[in-house]
């Protein structure tokens, strides 16, 4: 890993430079990744005359690379889905490369089509941790998927006023610059994620700029429908008004758990979302209360366990899928502004999931907690500048904790035995805004009972951020 040392070592070197050579250049920090997208006011306003208001614009590009080193751990075993720091895979790198391209076909109706790639492999080949420490593994897919681009989402934006009352919205990734109506319905159909209008969260929803954690990316007790690399088929509809919001959508669900493909005619292989935001006062409070319930062909730890017991061998989920299966949960969340025009806040998630059948999409976990802030440079000079800091605590049900102690593979755990142990995660990183085009961002996690196992850790990440956008 001689290259990937003397990248780091490079990162690092323009971590340093950039963070004493004074203010960024420019007012306009790179715009969230992941906001509610809006619509042209005046259509000509995107481009040159000469092209037509449907003609496709480039709303955003991006690069990321994140380099991460887990020095070795107390490791007295391990299993087949075991985090591991041997044979160099705790010394990793991963890139993503990012096209985000929009259309205003029609005064309220806009079409999207986003592409990526993904290089590269997480720590550990990507399994070990419910609490995974680079959600841009997601991205990876499962090990067979060639690493190609890919169309991420391509979907249909239609908004219906219900007031002229407008919000003023820039460029970003999947958001048309514009007015868009505060008061009004609207409604996606086409290749999309979930976590793009749900668990969505100011400060702790986008590991490209934000935490690198999947405990800090979306709920994870929130086993959202979506493909192997996080997006799904589906049709959204939302109620917003301006001081709260309804939003319900319906999404595939794979085939099988953290699958690539799906059964498009199959109406017993789907995921159902509801979701109600609230903004209680004029300080900036947003709560946002989740509910979701996925039916699948999937397995349930119990009926693994009793077949296990039945005829003498290791439980496997894969000997007891069938279909109509259901899954269940609940989240909640908030954030809460504090100063510097809301760059320094609070934010925290609670979630719960009914535990009995398998974890099908994202990541093994059954109850959540977790609470962080972000901190604004303004207060040392460097005012796109921004510090994060967040605690998780994750759990299991008693019936997904009882299949891992029997020897049990998940989708991402599996030590073979389990002294189990709530698994809990420290983050904490700095966002470097050295100009308007480049953050660099060193992070360190710590992460306490690993895969929920006491027997194993505590873990010690160490990791850098290189990120190029427009």
């Amino acid at each position: 890993m001689r290259a990937s040392n003397r990248l780091c070592s490079l990162i690092f070197l323009l971590t340093f430079l950039c963070a004493f050579t004074g203010p960024v250049f420019g007012d306009d920090s790179d715009p969230p990744e992941r906001p509610a997208a809006g619509s042209c006011k005046d259509c000509s306003e995107q481009g040159p005359e000469n092209f037509p208001d449907w003609f496709p614009k480039l709303l955003g590009a991006q690069y990321n690379n994140i380099y991460q080193y887990m020095p070795s751990f107390h490791d007295p075993y391990e299993g087949p889905n075991s985090l591991t720091f041997k044979n160099g895979l705790g010394n990793q790198v991963t890139q993503t490369y990012g096209l985000y391209l929009g259309s205003q076909l029609a005064r309220g109706l806009q079409l999207y089509a986003d592409g990526e790639l993904f290089q590269g492999n997480g720590i550990s080949n990507g399994i070990g941790l419910a609490g995974f420490v680079n959600g841009d593994v997601i991205r990876a897919g499962s090990s067979n998927l060639p690493k190609v681009p890919y169309i991420a989402r391509l979907y249909l934006r239609y908004y219906y006023p219900l007031s002229g009352e407008t919000e003023k919205l820039e460029r970003s990734m999947d958001q048309i610059p514009g007015d868009q109506p505060v008061s009004r319905w609207e409604f996606k159909i086409g290749k999309m994620s979930g976590a793009d209008d749900f668990d969505l969260n100011r400060y702790a929803d986008n590991n490209r700029t934000q935490f690198f954690n999947y405990d800090f990316l979306y709920n994870p007790a929130w086993d959202y429908a979506a493909d192997t690399r996080g997006y799904s088929y589906g049709i959204l509809a939302a109620l917003y008004q301006p001081l709260w919001r309804v939003a319900f959508g319906v999404y595939k669900m794979p085939t099988t758990a953290n699958g690539a493909d799906f059964h498009m005619l199959d109406t017993g292989e789907l995921g159902y979302n509801l979701e109600f935001t609230w903004k209680p006062n004029d300080a900036g409070t947003v709560v946002r209360l989740l509910s979701y319930l996925n039916e699948a062909h999937m397995g349930n730890y119990d009926d693994a366990l009793a077949l296990a017991i039945q005829t003498g061998t290791t439980p496997s989920l894969l000997n007891v899928e069938k279909p109509g299966g259901i899954k269940y949960g609940l989240g909640l969340n908030f954030e809460q502004p504090l100063a510097d025009g809301g760059d320094t806040g609070l934010f925290g998630r609670l979630g719960w999931d009914d535990g009995h059948h398998e974890t099908f999409v994202y990541t093994e976990c059954d109850r959540h907690a977790s609470l962080g802030a972000q901190l604004s440079g303004i207060h040392w000079g460097r005012d796109e500048d921004r510090v994060g800091i967040a605690y998780a605590v994750d759990g299991l049900s008693t019936p997904h904790k009882d299949y891992l102690e029997a020897g049990g593979l998940g989708i991402l755990l599996g030590d073979g035995a389990l002294n189990y142990g709530l698994a809990q995660t420290l983050e904490m990183y700095y966002s470097i805004q050295c100009c308007k085009f480049i953050q660099i961002s060193p992070d360190f996690q710590f992460i306490q009972n690993p895969g929920y196992n006491r027997d194993r850790g505590p873990v010690e990440v160490y990791g850098v951020r290189f990120r190029l956008s427009y």
